[in-house]
């Protein structure tokens, strides 16, 4: 399995040169089985853009799974050309909270953006999941419940041809059980953490993690690498390496290509 780090920032894309090594773009992680085309994106922040070029003149067959409906997670949707397109097929998939159409029509439509879901081309199935264990495909995806804030979240686990990945970009800290359950022998934790241990009141004001307490879950979940993601948009290239540097852990940045 190779994953992509199309998009690591959280809440809002930056830009400046101060950002650029680590990336601008909000969260977008995407899947592939080896040399394939990506078939599982995990959420679609401004990041999902940067895929694009991967696809050439190709559409987009897959599935794309949100783990939640705030704006850093979905905007990218309506400006990925290749699922926007009469050849494309699309599963998109979000926590159930309602008919999944209407509940992102909620972001997505007039007078907010110019079109609705139903706006894009090609052929779009839209699905509210249950906490449980999905197939797309050649994927294996666990989805379980965490506590962020402001509707329902998953946390995910990705598993296929004997790899397995768990993506939980945002959720308090206190979800131990939900992460250490995703996360239990996997290869690659990617975990969102905008915040540090000194940071902790803010973490918990806005539903995130911290830095040093995804290192300490990492390490008793057994998970064999750990990645940071999902930077706070305030944090500078320095300020990103500096936290690396202090915790000993990896440091997502947009473009990283890792197989799992």
């Amino acid at each position: 399995m190779r994953a992509q780090f199309c998009g690591v920032r959280g809440s809002t894309p930056v830009a400046g040169p101060d950002f650029a090594r680590v990336g601008g773009h909000t969260s977008c992680l995407a899947l592939s089985g080896g040399d394939e085309l990506p078939s599982l994106i995990l959420d679609a922040g401004t990041g999902l853009q940067t895929l694009a070029p991967r696809f050439g003149t190709r559409s987009f067959t897959g599935t794309i799974v949100l783990t939640h409906l705030h704006w850093d997670h979905l905007q990218g949707l309506p400006f990925f050309p290749p699922a926007d397109r009469t050849d494309a097929h699309v599963v998109l998939a979000q926590p159930a909270q309602g008919d999944p159409v209407t509940v992102l029509e909620r972001a997505m439509s007039p007078p907010h953006f110019p079109i609705g879901p139903n706006g894009l081309r090609g052929t779009w199935e839209h699905r509210g999941l249950a906490a449980e264990k999905h197939s797309f495909g050649a994927f294996s995806v666990t989805t379980r419940d965490v506590v962020h804030k402001g509707g329902r979240t998953f946390g995910i686990r990705v598993e296929h041809g004997g790899s397995s990945l768990a993506y939980v970009p945002d959720a308090l800290d206190a979800n131990d059980d939900a992460i250490l359950d995703l996360a239990y022998g996997v290869d690659v934790l990617v975990r969102g953490t905008p915040f540090t241990a000194e940071e902790s009141e803010r973490a918990d004001a806005f539903g995130h993690g911290t830095v040093e307490h995804a290192v300490d879950i990492a390490r008793e979940a057994g998970a064999r690498r750990l990645i940071l993601t999902h930077h706070a948009p305030t944090r500078t290239d320095a300020e990103v390496a500096h936290i690396a540097a202090r915790s000993g852990a990896e440091v997502a940045t947009e473009g990283l290509v890792i197989d799992v």
